[in-house]
């Protein structure tokens, strides 16, 4: 099928990954076989996460609890040799309690900074829309430039550097909003998905040993993962498919249906996704189903609806998406 045919359909449930015109890179798809071993059935979830690696780009994942939100970015940072952190976002949370304060010590005299758990390659957000907006946004500047700043002095992460961010349905009790800006900032929106029969029951039949996530074990190290990020933004775009990022990016925002569009840096998003996706797929070059595939869970979570599509729902955001996305042609099949 089609990948533009398959939006509606769940992403754990998807086979277009699979079904695309190459196999995976065989280091890269090493991660994810490694990752495949310990979550089940999801390998297009995998597929994903590791592109949004390449792409340096954030991940939020939106699922209902117990599905296996924390335990697939856990996994991701051991597959990968990186040091993570995990913040259990509650709704006490201060902002400092993810960046870090700066504590004054009266022996020295002097002001010394004491680094939050964002100062890691992998920061995993846990249930970040249980959290007030007013600590949400700590995460801005972090997410769009690497850095943190508290009493007007910048410290600059060192790369690479990712959230991988969950959250529970937004109408369950005691969640908060995302605001646009900081929706804006991460690269995916993506969804588990319930396991099927067979899978529930492969997952029930594995041992304590099995389950265990102390038994992951890395797969690349953090300087081959660096270089082939690096490598990421070699991977040739013509011409035509970034006319059409363009395009698309245009017609979002001159929809009626829609009150805001892409912004720039959707489109950018969009561009190093697909060189991402085209590298994990052991190729040099883009084609225009890489865009068309990876569009909806790129751009979708940036859009906002207007009064006149009717009432806001995710069916509805679904169709008018859809919609604008086969309003704008897609180029033909060039290297």
């Amino acid at each position: 099928m089609p990948a533009s045919l398959q939006m509606g359909v769940p992403l754990a449930n998807r086979s277009m990954i699979s079904d695309t015109l190459d196999q995976l890179d065989p280091q890269l798809g090493g991660i994810v076989d490694n990752l495949e071993r310990k979550i089940i059935g999801k390998r297009p979830l995998m597929e994903f996460m590791v592109t949004a690696v390449l792409a340096e780009g954030h991940v939020l994942l939106d699922d209902v609890p117990g599905v296996g939100k924390t335990t697939v970015a856990t996994m991701l940072a051991r597959s990968l040799d990186l040091t993570y952190r995990r913040i259990q976002c509650t709704p006490d949370l201060l902002p400092t309690d993810i960046t870090g304060v700066t504590i004054f010590h009266p022996g020295t005299r002097q002001f010394e900074f004491h680094p939050g758990p964002v100062f890691a390659n992998l920061v995993i957000a846990d249930e970040i829309n249980r959290t007030s907006p007013r600590t949400q946004s700590a995460l801005l500047e972090v997410m769009e430039e690497g850095q943190v700043t508290v009493d007007g002095v910048t410290h600059v992460l060192a790369p690479p550097f990712l959230v991988v961010a969950t959250q529970n349905p937004i109408e369950y009790e005691g969640t908060f909003s995302l605001p646009e800006s900081q929706l804006d900032r991460f690269l995916f929106k993506l969804s588990v998905g319930y396991p099927t029969v067979d899978e529930e029951s492969s997952i029930l039949a594995q041992s304590d040993d099995e389950l265990s996530i102390d038994s992951v074990e890395s797969v690349i190290s953090r300087d081959d993962l660096l270089t082939r990020m690096k490598a990421v933004r070699e991977v040739h775009v013509s011409d035509a498919l970034r006319s059409y990022i363009a395009k698309l990016a245009d017609a979002t925002r001159t929809s009626p249906l829609l009150e805001l569009g892409m912004s720039p840096r959707a489109s950018l998003a969009l561009y190093r996704a697909s060189q991402a996706w085209a590298l994990l797929h052991a190729r040099q070059y883009v084609v225009p189903d890489d865009v068309v595939a990876l569009a909806p869970f790129v751009i979708k979570h940036r859009l906002i609806l207007s009064r006149t599509a009717g009432n806001p729902s995710a069916n509805l955001m679904d169709d008018v998406f859809t919609t604008i996305l086969r309003s704008v042609p897609v180029p033909p099949l060039t290297k």
